[in-house]
């Protein structure tokens, strides 16, 4: 039976990894900062699917969180077939208005803790000639938008580079870009959503769904929804000075308050 290790999965899309992994009959490492809520999932899914859920309590915006997690993809007596790097977090603020110390600590979950989390699980599995690894970004990685989509952009191209590196090993890698998910990401960043067109909003069960369907076919990028895929299109292809102007009024409107 095959392991997954899941960081940030008492909620949103890690719980819904949670749940879809342990129905498939993976078990689980979960590895969040709150305790108690880890092993309340552990024993909610170990009594619903009969799988094996180990509870890593770590808050990866300190190193000694992170040293916990990899650790853990390290032990080669018990081995990590599938990393899902979910644990993040947004601000309240535009550039400047969000302290330095603040955005220091987004970049270190956002980033140092996925580079050295996925390090750490690739490594094993290249020697075994299998694995994979999900890394969590957004759709905000493809738009100029403030420092949560520039470290969300880092997580994509890191994930798309490091997947060509791998090629041919057996290890896979994956970003997962998805919209708006209804989770408590925004409440938790204090931010308003009431202007959010229902069109916009993406169920997490569905997205994990689809990005397992997508990391099965050897995708290194998905955008699970096709109304995300269509809009990700014309960024493509809208001149970068009006694409700057068209994502800070689209702020505005629809990111916090």
């Amino acid at each position: 039976m095959t392991t997954a290790l899941i960081t940030g999965s008492t909620s949103g899309i890690g719980a819904a990894f949670a749940r879809r992994l342990a129905a498939n009959g993976h078990n689980l490492v979960l590895a969040a900062r709150t305790t108690e809520r880890l092993q309340e999932q552990a024993t909610e899914l170990h009594d619903r699917h009969g799988i094996e859920a180990q509870v890593l309590t770590a808050d990866l915006a300190t190193d000694r969180g992170i040293e916990t997690v990899v650790a853990r993809l390290s032990d080669l007596t018990s081995p990590i077939d599938l990393l899902v790097n979910n644990a993040g977090f947004g601000h309240k603020g535009r550039y400047l208005q969000v302290p330095v110390v603040d955005e220091l600590t987004m970049l270190k979950v956002h980033c140092e803790a996925v580079l050295r989390l996925t390090s750490a699980a690739v490594e094993p599995m290249r020697e075994r000639g299998r694995g994979a690894v999900v890394n969590v970004a957004s759709v905000g990685a493809f738009v100029p938008r403030g420092t949560y989509g520039a470290s969300k952009a880092w997580v994509v191209q890191f994930t798309e580079g490091a997947a060509r590196d791998l090629s041919g090993t057996g290890v896979r890698l994956m970003a997962l870009c998805p919209g708006f998910v209804r989770t408590e990401f925004h409440e938790r960043a204090g931010m308003g959503v009431d202007s959010i067109p229902n069109w916009m909003w993406l169920d997490a069960d569905k997205v994990v769904a689809t990005a397992l369907a997508d990391l099965g076919r050897g995708r290194t990028v998905s955008i699970p929804d096709a109304r995300y895929k269509t809009l990700m299109g014309l960024v493509k292809v809208t001149p970068r000075r009006l694409l700057g102007g068209i994502t800070a009024k689209t702020g505005r409107s629809y990111g916090p308050r």
